[in-house]
């Protein structure tokens, strides 16, 4: 943009005084423009017009010709469509379109938001590491315990349970079926859920062991810090970090992700981050069991004898 080209801008801005105007409205106008500051001559004349156009209706009004009422969004609507029914809807979208590009010029200069960390997945742990924690399991003092302990391990890393789903598994929710073993979750989000093949003998013994009780002990499904108590027992060996639920389920979630080429497909799609994949999953057919049980969790030998 050429120096002269702002002359010409300025100029057209202290030359505006149109007959149909108040002079006092003609002073709104060339104020409001002049902080806009435009650099061309022409965008000057048509943010001059818009402004001028409006201050003209704000007399007719009678509102006082201040920026802040006049350039506020409800003022520039109601003129908009109570003052500009005598032009096209062409001009009315850009008389709206320039007095709000005035608004903006008028507006205090906005902090930029503070960034937020965005919330990562915990990371999961290594095959020696769980195998590990169920060592851990299998060396606990009374059989109550060892079961429970291993009932956690394979609900998190097996079944990719957390929270209040743990709580609320009892041994009839462990189910043989569809080729596999099934865990049944009940609450807000009811599902079946194929468990991972390697983890099918020691959850079943665990099912078996609490029969109709849950799995993780206890009486009442409100009962708190189960978890907690058991993820103590489990972190006994100081070469295990600790345990927590949270970095089970991470641990089922990568190996799932695995199975079924998760990577392959945002690698060949170009992704990076999996926002969108719901939208896109909700226009999928749903997948039956079977086929779940055989991609997530089934072992060949189990699927032909079902």
């Amino acid at each position: 943009m050429s120096p002269r080209e702002g002359d010409l801008a300025a100029a057209a801005i202290a030359a505006y005084d149109p007959a149909s105007l108040s002079p006092e409205a003609a002073g709104f106008a060339r104020a409001a423009v002049r902080r806009a500051a435009p650099q061309a001559r022409e965008r000057a004349k048509a943010l001059l017009y818009a402004a001028g156009r409006l201050a003209g209706f704000a007399e007719s009004v009678g509102m006082e010709l201040e920026a802040e009422a006049l350039l506020a969004e409800a003022t520039i609507e109601r003129f908009i469509l109570t003052g500009c029914a005598a032009v096209s809807a062409a001009t009315r979208r850009t008389l709206r379109t320039n007095l709000r590009a005035l608004a903006r010029a008028h507006e205090s200069p906005r902090p930029e938001p503070a960034r937020l960390p965005r919330e990562r997945a915990k990371a999961p742990y290594g095959e020696a590491e769980v195998e590990g924690y169920l060592r851990l399991a299998r060396a606990q003092p009374t059989e109550g315990r060892r079961m429970r302990a291993t009932a956690l391990l394979c609900l998190g890393a097996g079944a990719g349970l957390v929270g209040s789903e743990l709580r609320h598994v009892t041994g009839d929710d462990v189910r043989r079926r569809s080729g596999g073993l099934v865990v049944e979750v009940s609450g807000r989000r009811a599902r079946a859920v194929p468990v991972l093949a390697r983890f099918h003998a020691p959850l079943d013994e665990a099912a078996r062991f609490a029969g109709e009780g849950y799995l993780l002990g206890g009486e009442s499904p409100g009962r708190r810090n189960l978890t907690a108590a058991l993820g103590a027992a489990l972190s006994a060996d100081a070469a295990l970090p600790r345990l927590e639920s949270g970095r089970l389920r991470s641990t089922w979630l990568c190996e799932c992700a695995e199975l079924v080429g998760l990577q392959a497909f945002m690698d060949a799609a170009g992704l990076r981050c999996s926002q969108r994949l719901g939208d896109l999953v909700a226009e999928l057919p749903r997948v039956q069991e079977a086929e779940a049980v055989a991609l997530l969790g089934g072992s060949g030998e189990e699927r032909g004898a079902a």
